[in-house]
Formats: structure tokens, C-alpha cells, sequence
């Protein structure tokens, strides 16, 4: 616990109120939040489809795509969850 403090101590007050921000955000409102990562995320699958592809796309089908296969994923995790545990739903 004294690794956090001294964490929180050399923070700036505006990243402090950032992440507190984040934090009661999040309890209430998850969609914003995952829709953040979401496309955070896609800034790693989207250069790595334009580099595989060449010119052959361009850069908005690349994220396009990115976009894509995240929502796949995310898609295949909920309904795995949901075969999985179909009394939660």
C-alpha cells in the first residue's frame, strides 16, 4: 500500500482528478468506456491491416476492418458468456 501512496503523491492534481473522474464514471456508465478502449485499441490493428495490405486499401478501409474484427471479438466473448452462464441473462 505505501508503493500507491508515494504513486499518488508525485501525480499532478489534474491526473488525479482524471483518474478519479474515470473511476466514478466507469461504475455507471461502462459503454463510453469501452467504446474508448475500443478504438484505442484499433490504433494497433489498423496500421498493422494497412501494412499487410500495401496500397491496396486505404487507410480508412484499414480501420474500417480493425473496427471490424474488434466488434467480432467482442461479439463471440458475449455470446460465449452467454452459453456459459444463461441464467445471468
Amino acid at each position: 500500500m505505501k508503493t500507491l501512496d508515494g504513486f499518488n503523491s508525485r501525480l499532478p492534481r489534474e491526473f488525479k482528478g482524471i483518474i478519479s473522474l474515470i473511476q466514478t464514471q466507469g461504475k455507471r456508465n461502462l459503454f463510453p468506456l469501452a467504446l474508448f478502449f475500443l478504438l484505442s485499441s484499433n490504433l494497433i490493428f489498423a496500421p498493422v491491416i494497412y501494412a499487410a495490405t500495401g496500397e491496396e486499401i486505404t487507410r480508412k478501409a484499414a480501420w474500417a476492418i480493425g473496427v471490424l474484427i474488434l466488434v467480432t471479438i467482442a461479439i463471440a466473448l458475449y455470446l460465449l458468456a452467454v452459453i456459459l452462464q444463461p441464467e445471468r441473462f
